[in-house]
């Protein structure tokens, strides 16, 4: 049976005889992998279709549980993002977890344009690509059903003097209810994290193209976000920030 989606490399891996295995976002069927004969050293439209970042039109060819992938053609290549170090490792985190999130063959349209705005917008922005990957970061776990409560008190439901975020509690805490709690992964944010985390879900992507936050508040707000994915993803190790760290 042949089947066509619009979809995004996440990931290829060579293998024997010249064959390539392919990570494949699609928009229809959502993650699948697929192997392909396509040789990528060729600089036809298809070949272009298989780098990571790419979001093309696809054939496959499935047979039961295997797909193969027949042809691409590029919609978009995203290749500004592989001209600058930092825009390349920022998209390989996003698209990291989002390889980890998403369950197979799950259809996931509205993740699937995000990615793709997240990657429009990374691709066209300046500097500062920190505060767009927590952009989507936060929005995927709003889409996945899993955000965190900044309302109220994610215990007693109080609003009054939300001053802490506890990740096993999902959210934010009043003074009275952190008095209570003796749970290691309760944070006091030093920036209004409840208006960070409410506009970051309610706007479009591009609006964040010039807003950045300042380099404390990205790298506390990431923490925070690391854990949380950590505890309700089980997202706790990306390879991604390894080559940033420099552990290879």
């Amino acid at each position: 049976m042949y089947i066509n989606s619009e979809g995004i490399i996440l990931r290829q891996v060579k293998a024997a005889s010249g064959r390539r295995m392919l990570l494949v976002f699609t928009k229809k069927y959502g993650k699948i992998s697929a192997g392909s004969d396509i040789s990528e050293k060729g600089r036809g439209k298809a070949a272009l279709a298989l780098r990571p970042f790419t979001y093309g039109q696809y054939e496959f060819f499935k047979n039961r549980d295997y797909y193969n992938l027949n042809s691409g053609e590029v919609k978009k290549s995203f290749f500004r993002i592989g001209e600058d170090l930092d825009k390349y490792f920022q998209a390989s985190i996003a698209m990291e977890i989002t390889e980890k999130a998403l369950p197979d063959e799950l259809p996931q349209p509205k993740i699937f344009n995000l990615l793709v705005d997240f990657l429009t917008a990374l691709e066209t922005r300046e500097r500062k690509h920190e505060t767009l990957l927590l952009a989507y970061e936060i929005k995927l776990l709003s889409l996945l059903g899993t955000a965190p409560v900044t309302t109220q008190c994610a215990c007693c439901g109080s609003r009054e003097k939300l001053s802490f975020f506890s990740v096993a509690d999902g959210g934010m805490l009043c003074d009275k209810c952190k008095e209570l709690r003796q749970d290691k992964l309760i944070f006091k944010p030093g920036f209004d994290i409840v208006d960070v985390i409410s506009f970051f879900v309610k706007n479009p992507m591009g609006n964040f193209s010039k807003i950045a936050l300042n380099k404390d508040a990205a790298m506390e707000l990431q923490a925070i976000i690391r854990d949380y994915m950590a505890y309700y993803l089980d997202i706790s190790h990306l390879k991604s920030e390894d080559v940033i760290d420099g552990k290879f």
